[in-house]
């Protein structure tokens, strides 16, 4: 019952978070990855130890190639994110890697990805999650259709995309955070992190829901915020358990896992705690605050 009696208190941080989340997104933007925006992603190791990241960072912008992301992977690596390259740029990319030679060095992978290919990705990508949204609304109206009193079945469903909104809206605020400390850029691995929080977002708010229709069912109380208050206190150490094992593998993989899903480990562990914040702080007093305005709107006519 704590929360639902803060519960402005709560809903209140969300939207003070997620105003502060777009307006960082607005300010620095989403640095979008070569996958959405179409280039060139060059990977090289060095046999005999990493050189200085910004010197070579600086040879390469010599070669005025436009905007470059020169990032170091796992051991002894680099990474170097580049507008497409033709063959003989490619090549002038590597002798400066190499130092004409002079560095022992191994092309790993040169990946070319063309501007049609990615914006076909970046278009499929925000189908998917509209599909997300949409298939959630649908399935959470039909499962709660029998307890459409005293809020309507479709109702849960907006509540449950309300709650996904606000988990990709803080979740793409956190992201940008580090892009614009650190560079990183918004790949397909971006758009996975999101997905999956999308995913176990919504089963934690919809296990809390389902206690508030059994509990409706059972008619545990005549007072609709003390059914909802009261389903939260029976699902809310389950859904903190679950989240908080998940956010420590995702850690553990941040802090010990390879380069190249650091980035992704640590967005899908912001999202994580958010998803479980939204499910528990957001979605549950809505539930209670769209009965209150059901209600007024009721004795008002």
């Amino acid at each position: 019952m704590f929360v639902i009696k803060y519960k402005k208190i709560f809903i209140g941080i969300s939207v003070v978070l997620m105003a502060l989340s777009i307006v960082g997104l607005l300010t620095w933007g989403l640095k979008i990855g070569i996958d959405f925006k179409g280039g060139s992603m060059t990977e090289v190791v060095y046999t005999d130890g990493l050189p200085d990241v910004r010197v070579m960072e600086e040879k390469i912008l010599e070669l005025d190639y436009g905007s470059v992301v020169v990032q170091p992977i796992g051991d002894g690596g680099l990474s170097i994110k580049t507008r497409d390259l033709t063959e003989a740029e490619h090549q002038a990319l590597l002798d400066t890697l190499s130092e004409d030679g002079s560095l022992k060095m191994e092309e790993r992978s040169f990946t070319s990805i063309g501007p049609s290919v990615g914006k076909e990705l970046k278009t499929k990508s925000v189908i998917s999650l509209v599909i997300v949204a949409l298939t959630m609304i649908i399935f959470v109206a039909y499962a709660f259709r029998k307890v459409a009193k005293p809020v309507s079945s479709w109702k849960y469903g907006l509540i449950v995309v309300a709650a996904l909104i606000h988990d990709v809206i803080l979740t793409a605020g956190v992201f940008t955070l580090i892009s614009h400390f650190t560079g990183a850029e918004a790949d397909t691995l971006f758009v996975v992190a999101l997905l999956t929080v999308l995913g176990l977002s919504v089963n934690d708010t919809i296990v809390v829901f389902d206690r508030v229709r059994e509990n409706l069912t059972n008619k545990i109380s005549h007072e609709f915020s003390t059914v909802v208050g009261k389903s939260l206190n029976q699902t809310m150490l389950r859904s903190l358990n679950t989240s908080l094992s998940v956010i420590i593998v995702l850690i553990a993989l941040f802090i010990f896992g390879p380069d190249s899903t650091r980035i992704f480990a640590l967005t899908l562990a912001c999202g994580m705690f958010f998803g479980t914040y939204s499910s528990i702080f957001i979605a549950s007093p809505l539930l209670v605050i769209v009965e209150g305005w059901q209600k007024k709107k009721e004795a008002a006519q």
